[in-house]
């Protein structure tokens, strides 16, 4: 069976790509610090193929226990060693860190260890794995990696931290690991956060017009594209960023 590590995947998008890998059929763990959200997770997936672990992947130490967890789980459930997918998802969701000359160094830190130290600690970690079954590696950046608003200096260095990780990665990886990023543009998680904050908001008129596609983004949206990703029909992609953000990154768009 098909074996997939979801980090930050027990709310908003990592929570969506979960739901849809297991439904496709995969075993996967999820990796979430939010100790609340990962019992909860565990508990709507009881009796499916999957394994949930409050784990920080910012934090060396952390990692290197989750991973000699999922050994242990893998032997638990008679799998054969090695993993398919990596989706390194983890990271401070706030994209705004305030006016750059009041950003404080830790701060600025907890950006870059959330969403950049973070998936090369997690890619150390599973990279022996991987090459067991040549698999793959997605990370989930973001359409701000190339394109902002004000004062989001240290999501987006991240963010961009993470398309260069993606191609330098593919290089050194491959042939027997792809490696690729997708950008998510705006993507509604308010459905499919924890249920002590979760929330259902509607959106207005030029909220969904102002996209291309006429809609706002979902979880799915990004988890159907991870799979795409992961799946034989990508063999010929690595070292590629994928815009999924119903083509707003392609749209001029002036004052008048």
């Amino acid at each position: 069976m098909r074996i997939a590590i979801v980090t930050g995947g027990a709310q908003g998008i990592g929570r969506g790509i979960v739901t849809h890998l297991l439904e496709e059929g995969w075993r996967v763990i999820a990796l979430d610090k939010d100790a609340e959200a990962v019992q909860e997770l565990a508990a709507m997936h009881a009796d499916a193929p999957f394994l949930a672990l409050e784990t920080d992947v910012g934090d060396e130490s952390a990692v290197a226990a989750a991973f000699r967890r999922i050994a242990g789980w893998c032997v638990e459930v008679n799998e054969t060693p090695g993993i398919d997918l990596l989706v390194s998802n983890a990271g401070i969701a706030d994209p705004v860190s305030g006016p750059v000359e009041q950003l404080s160094l830790t701060d600025w830190r907890r950006w870059q260890d959330s969403h950049l130290t973070g998936g090369f600690l997690m890619t150390r970690a599973a990279v022996p794995l991987l090459r067991i079954r040549k698999g793959a590696i997605v990370f989930v950046a973001s359409t701000r990696a190339i394109q902002s608003e004000p004062d989001c200096e240290a999501y987006a260095a991240a963010k961009g931290g993470l398309l260069a990780l993606t191609h330098a990665l593919a290089i050194s990886l491959g042939p027997d690991i792809r490696v690729n990023a997708v950008c998510p543009g705006w993507i509604e998680t308010a459905p499919w956060q924890k249920q002590s904050e979760r929330s259902h908001p509607g959106h207005r008129a030029v909220d969904r017009d102002q996209h291309p596609v006429g809609r706002i983004g979902t979880p799915e949206d990004i988890a159907a594209t991870v799979a795409f990703l992961a799946s034989p029909g990508a063999g010929f992609i690595t070292g590629q960023h994928i815009a999924v953000d119903g083509g707003m990154t392609r749209k001029m768009i002036y004052a008048g």
